[in-house]
Order: structure tokens, then C-alpha cells, then sequence
């Protein structure tokens, strides 16, 4: 008897670290004892290993078996640890060669009659393997097509411990098995959204396609039967298709969250719309046991959309304040910190005061102003600071219905279209960066003497910053838009029309 190794990955947030697991099989009153860190679901991986193993027909020998995770100081969480520590224990009882499990990352969970039960996160433990080096890793059979979307690594699928141990070479007889697989509900194909159905708002619908072609954050401000969430839903259909690098980050916090991964991965942009009532874990990431991603990292490459937003309470949006500068979410535990991509587009959308009649042509509100004052005033300063586009939406009248009649609405595949050259333009100027699009360039590259504005384009928001309408990073966020409609105009640079009306798309309001 020896001492055996073999890998597993833990993850933290979607960042996957390989963890190397030995088992000695020593002398001693039988027991199993596994160190190294690990949470309640993984300390009771001693008892499914023994239970699986036996039912497997390599039942472990009755000596004393220690198994640990190292390094030692990084927390282990849950069971996908259970296939490699069953290996390693394997071979440590020298049932199975020390020289094949140990170049092979084992990743699943046992069930006590030895079949292999899938996991959630195995795409990101694969992108973690490997980044790390690995050459091959070990999957239960129902997470192979979610660990085969990860390029330049062999993936081995098996339904039961019997039958990876035969493949590491035990001397077992194969053994007909189902392979246990997870329910899966055909997801359902969401209707097809035309921007056509939106009636009058040109403005807003101006204003939709302009976020969509630079990555812009926007604010709609108006009354109930505005439009302003039927104009939200509709901003997914005109954002351009992911690359292959940003779905397959989309697809590693969908396999986080405990979404089934499919062979495909998903092209379109995703919309996640919380309810007012959700906590600041549901929106931005947490758990007090597993770290789970939240609605900001699940919109990631997408729209986060805030019905509602004033009823959120202000803790919970404030919370949004990091992802919107940095792009991630940070969750920090006393013996970790765990990192989710937030790379998302926010749209909020807020009546203008508590009955939501305010500034209504046909309807008289009821709310005093402290109560107006009060009832926005949720959205903190700081928060709508880092919201580019801000729009009031108003309510179409009898007259502009009729009116509307007559004229060609505006189609989601023809924004679309201008999205996508405004997108070309954009990425062939950002060529060489690590930027996509207007809404992501730092406010050093607005400043750049190669992309600096002239003094008589820019005079109108320098004016703006030094009487205090506008903050320094308000000051870039109008440039960022101005520099949209440029790209949306075919232009190869804003100049002062672009920047006054960038400048009154962000203080509409």
C-alpha cells in the first residue's frame, strides 16, 4: 500500500484551481478521514465513496484511509470531489495503477450504488483544468457534452465508478449501467419582439438603438402605459450575436447557476429581468453556503433589465455601483473571494413618482413633492452617474396613434443592421484593444491626443462640467455616446452636433 494521487478542480466564482488529492492507505483501527478544508457536503464524500465502492464491486480494504486536498488553505465546496477521492482511494489499495490516475482530472458526484450523478460547473472546472495544464479529465456521461465545449482537452465520460476504474485499468468485468441524467424541459423559444410594435416614441426608440450600438447603460423615466417595458424587452433583438469566447463565458455562469449545458452554445444575448423584491445575493452574486452568481453576472454579454427600479430597495442597487465600473462582481467570504464576470447593459425603468401620474397630460397626480422627491430619490446620485442615456418617456396620445398610421415604423432587423455597421466601425477604430465598443473605452483614450475632440466640438460639455451639470465621469460617458452616434452617422469622429445631442440624451431628465 501507497500513497496515490490524483486531480480535482475547486472553483471559485468561475475560476477553476486544480487540486491535487492523495489518499494513503494505512495501518491503523479502519477509518476514513478526509483534510484539507472541505465543507459538510464534501466531509460526507467518506461515506458515499465507501457505500459506492462497494456496490461497485472493489469494495475498499478495511484500513485506515486519509485523503487530502491540497493546498490545504483553498476551500473545497461540495460533491463533485467524490470520483476523484474514489479513485485515489482506489489506487492506493492498488485496485487500479497510480500511473493513470494521476495525470487525469477527475471531476462528479457518487451515488451510494456507485453510478456517477452529474455536477453543476463543469464547463468552468474544465476551462480551469485546462488553463492549468491538464490533458484529460473525467466526467459523469450526462455532463459530456457541457465539458466537450472546451477546446484542446480530452474528455472521458463515464456512467459509474465500475466503469472508470476500468478504464484506469482495474480488473472488473463491464457491467451494463443507465447513467443517471438530470430532467431536462425543452427551454422555451421566446417570441420574436419587433421594434415595429412600439407606436410613436421615436425618441425612445432613437434612443434604444443607440445603446444598443455602443454598450450604453439607459434610464426611461415616464408613466405606467408608457412603453418603457415593452421597449426594454425589445433591446436583446438588437444587439449582434456572441463570439465564441463571450458565449462560452455566458454558458460557464449558466452551468454555475445549476442551468443545463447543451452541445450548443447559445449565440443570443441574455435578458434577466429580477423582481423588485430580490436581495443583494440574488442580484449580484452570494449564498452563505455555495457562491452563486446572481442576475448580474447571468447578464453577462446582455441586458440586465430593472422593472420598477425605485421599488428595489436602495442597498440592493447600490450594489450595482462596482459591477457597472468593472464589469465583475466581487463576493467576498472570510476565506475566499470569489470573482463572476458583470460585463452586462443595465436598463431601468422608473415611474416619475409614487401613483406614477406625474407630468401626465391626461391625469392629475396625487403625490406631494417631498413624496416625488423622495420616491426617485432611491436611485442614488452615484448610481445614475453611471447611467449614460437618461430618457423621459411620455405616453402617446389619440392624435399621435392616428398619426403613427401613416408612417413606416421602424423594424427590429433594420436597427439591427445599423447596430451592426455602428459595431464595425467601432471595433475596426478598437482594433489592437482590449475594448469592443464606444460604451467600454476608459476616459485615457477619450483624452488621447489621437482621439481627443476639438476645443469648438467639445465646448458645449466643457461648459457643462465646469458649471457643474456634469461630473468628470458623466464628462466621458456624454463622449462615449457622442462617439456612438458618430459610428451610427458613419462618421470618423464626433463633432458638435453629435455632443449636444449625446449631452441631451444624458440630462433629459
Amino acid at each position: 500500500m501507497s500513497v496515490a494521487r490524483t486531480r480535482a478542480v475547486a472553483l471559485l466564482g468561475v475560476d477553476g484551481a486544480l487540486v491535487e488529492i492523495e489518499a494513503d492507505m494505512g495501518a491503523g483501527l479502519p477509518a476514513f478521514v478526509i483534510i484539507g478544508l472541505p465543507d459538510t457536503s464534501l466531509g460526507e464524500a467518506r461515506d458515499r465513496v465507501r457505500s459506492a465502492a462497494t456496490n461497485s464491486g472493489c469494495a475498499l480494504p478495511a484500513r485506515k484511509l486519509t485523503v487530502n486536498l491540497s493546498p490545504a488553505s483553498l476551500p473545497k465546496q461540495g460533491s463533485s470531489f467524490d470520483l476523484g477521492i474514489a479513485i485515489a482511494a482506489l489506487a492506493a489499495a492498488e485496485l487500479v495503477p497510480a500511473e493513470s490516475v494521476e495525470g487525469v482530472v477527475h471531476l462528479g458526484e457518487l451515488g451510494l450504488d456507485g453510478r456517477l450523478r452529474p455536477v453543476d460547473g463543469v464547463l468552468p472546472a474544465v476551462l480551469g483544468a485546462r488553463r492549468a495544464g491538464a490533458a484529460t479529465v473525467m466526467v459523469p456521461t450526462d455532463n459530456a457534452d457541457e465539458a466537450a465545449l472546451v477546446p484542446g482537452i480530452r474528455v472521458v465520460a463515464v456512467p459509474s465508478l465500475r466503469e472508470a476504474a476500468i478504464w484506469h485499468g482495474a480488473g472488473l468485468e463491464p457491467e451494463p449501467v443507465v447513467a443517471i441524467t438530470r430532467s431536462r424541459t425543452e427551454p422555451a423559444v421566446p417570441a420574436e419582439l419587433d421594434l415595429a410594435d412600439v407606436i410613436g416614441n421615436v425618441d425612445a426608440v432613437e434612443a434604444l438603438v443607440v445603446a444598443a450600438a455602443g454598450g450604453h447603460h439607459l434610464l426611461m423615466v415616464g408613466p405606467p402605459g408608457a412603453g418603457k417595458s415593452m421597449l426594454a424587452a425589445r433591446l436583446p433583438g438588437l444587439l449582434p450575436d456572441l463570439d465564441a469566447d463571450s458565449a462560452l463565458e455566458v454558458a460557464s455562469i449558466r452551468s454555475l447557476a445549476g442551468v443545463a449545458v447543451t452541445g450548443d452554445l447559445d449565440r443570443r444575448p441574455p435578458f434577466e429581468a429580477p423582481h423588485h423584491t430580490c436581495s443583494a445575493a440574488a442580484l449580484v452574486g452570494g449564498g452563505s453556503g455555495v457562491i452563486r452568481p446572481g442576475a448580474a453576472s447571468r447578464a453577462t454579454r446582455g441586458v440586465l433589465f430593472l422593472d420598477e427600479a425605485p421599488e428595489f430597495r436602495q442597498t440592493v442597487l447600490d450594489c450595482l455601483r462596482q459591477p457597472l465600473e468593472s464589469g465583475e462582481t466581487v463576493v467576498h467570504r472570510s476565506r475566499a473571494v470569489a470573482r463572476f464576470p458583470a460585463r452586462f447593459q443595465l436598463v431601468a425603468a422608473a415611474n416619475p413618482c409614487p401613483c406614477g401620474q406625474y407630468g401626465s397630460r391626461d391625469s392629475d397626480c396625487s403625490c406631494s413633492p417631498h413624496q416625488r422627491r423622495r420616491y426617485l430619490s432611491k436611485l442614488s446620485g452615484p448610481l445614475v452617474d453611471r447611467i449614460d442615456l437618461q430618457l423621459r418617456v411620455a405616453r402617446i396620445s389619440s392624435s399621435q396613434f392616428r398619426a403613427s398610421a401613416d408612417v413606416v415604423p421602424t423594424t427590429t432587423r433594420q436597427a439591427r443592421e445599423r447596430v451592426d455597421r455602428a459595431r464595425g466601425r467601432a471595433a475596426r477604430r478598437l482594433e489592437g484593444t482590449p475594448w469592443r465598443s464606444s460604451g467600454e473605452v476608459p476616459g485615457t483614450w477619450l483624452r488621447d491626443p489621437a482621439n481627443r475632440l476639438a476645443v469648438a466640438d467639445s465646448q458645449p460639455v466643457d461648459r457643462a462640467l465646469e458649471t457643474g451639470a456634469l461630473t468628470m465621469r458623466g464628462y466621458d460617458r456624454v463622449l462615449r455616446v457622442a462617439w456612438t452616434l458618430a459610428d451610427l452617422d458613419d462618421e470618423p469622429a464626433p463633432v458638435r452636433r453629435h455632443v449636444v445631442r449625446a449631452l441631451s440624451m444624458r440630462q433629459s431628465l
